[in-house]
């Protein structure tokens, strides 16, 4: 069992940064896979950027490359995305998600265990 908890949301005008932290619990998180995903209302969960157990490799959604970087520290296990020069479109809630054995680029289905959310709003 994986608990996660979000943490750094909040308001920011355009262009404007935050970091959000997902920190988890138990002692396997260097084995997970994990993710960032967003949800804005009325529209579906959608993937913003991934990583992998080791840090190694990285994905991100075309619509945040170059503006957004995820990392992790598993000796803290937990895992971080800087947003940079931020957009109103970015508003949304957002979730961390893990995931064992997973690929880069998998859908939301395939995570196991998430967290329960971090709202973030920016404003134009």
């Amino acid at each position: 069992q994986v608990q996660l908890v979000e943490s750094g949301g909040g308001l920011v005008q355009a262009g404007g940064s935050l970091r959000l932290s997902c920190a988890a619990s138990g002692r396997t998180f260097s084995r997970y896979v994990m993710g960032w995903f967003r949800q804005a209302p009325g529209k579906e969960r959608a993937i913003v950027a991934t990583i992998s157990s080791t840090g190694s490799g990285t994905y991100y959604a075309d619509s945040v490359k170059g503006r957004f970087t995820i990392s992790r520290d598993n000796a803290k296990n937990t895992v971080y995305l800087q947003m940079n020069s931020l957009k109103p479109e970015d508003t949304a809630v957002y979730y961390c998600a893990a995931g064992l054995g997973l690929a880069l680029i998998t859908p939301t289905r395939g995570y196991d265990y998430w967290g329960q959310g971090t709202q973030v709003t920016v404003s134009s």
